[in-house]
């Protein structure tokens, strides 16, 4: 596949291309082209992405980090079962513990949500680091929702990272992920109130707590210009009347799919 000339793999992690050192130099370089496209693409196009994961796949298979960046670019194309076999193949050969909630959050994109809870409960999780833990929690928290335990998932979700007024950087996710679960419970106010603490500490938009806080308050945003639905009379200018007639506001699509707890 095309990599741009700007590409030279000097882009990726030191510790990765500390790995890499065990490969022929040209080797080398060839893989980390091919991850640091794997980072590039991985949110915009999880497609591409995967396809420059196979071919660093295919190059380097025993070294650790290109089995992760594979996992993660199957992970992002929903591949669960692809993904979890190569978390599975990356922690043999580091022994470490830190893909442990991505490896259980394949668990529930596989449809076993119970084995996602037994790994919640497993000496591992106490190795993780903070981000860890909380990553780990919001995975149990999905994985509750899954077997349609939401009261359950709220308790999951009520911990000390919760009540904490500090900003970091999983506050948003984890003060949506429990106004969500507080909606979906019925319990609108407290709902209202949480996507709004969210939204407070979201200062990179990583979240859409503001769509969601407007649609509890029925709010609904309307293209007033609606350029793709004008319709151009014969003089070439537009009646607006009818254009603004087929404006509709966009929602996003949500959930509490894998990926997304």
């Amino acid at each position: 596949m095309p990599i741009p000339e700007d590409v030279t793999g000097e882009e990726i992690d030191k510790d990765v291309r500390q790995e890499l050192l065990s490969l022929p130099k040209t080797l080398a370089e060839d893989v980390a082209r091919n991850l640091v496209m794997v980072a590039r693409l991985i949110d915009e196009d999880p497609e591409e992405a995967y396809a420059y994961s196979r071919i660093a796949l295919r190059l380097a298979s025993r070294v650790a980090a290109v089995r992760e960046a594979a996992g993660f670019a199957a992970y992002a194309t929903q591949k669960y079962a692809e993904a979890l076999a190569e978390f599975r193949a990356a922690r043999r050969m580091t022994g470490s513990v830190e893909l442990w909630p991505v490896m259980a959050d394949c668990e529930r994109g596989l449809g076993r949500p119970e084995r996602a809870m037994a790994m919640a409960g497993e000496p591992e999780v106490q190795k993780l680091d903070k981000a860890g833990q909380v990553e780990m929690r919001l995975v149990a928290a999905g994985a509750r929702r899954d077997m349609g335990q939401i009261d359950a998932a709220i308790v999951t979700l009520q911990s000390p990272e919760l009540a904490s007024n500090s900003i970091q950087p999983w506050t948003p996710r984890l003060r949506y992920a429990y106004a969500d679960a507080l909606l979906e419970a019925g319990r609108e106010d407290e709902a209202r109130e949480w996507f709004g603490k969210a939204l407070e500490a979201d200062k990179d938009g990583s979240t859409d707590a503001s769509d969601r806080l407007a649609e509890l308050d029925g709010v609904e945003f309307v293209d007033a210009l609606g350029d793709d639905d004008e319709d151009e009379t014969e003089d070439g200018t537009v009646d607006a009347h009818e254009g603004a007639a087929g404006d509709a506001a966009d929602q996003d699509e949500r959930g509490d799919e894998p990926g997304k707890a």
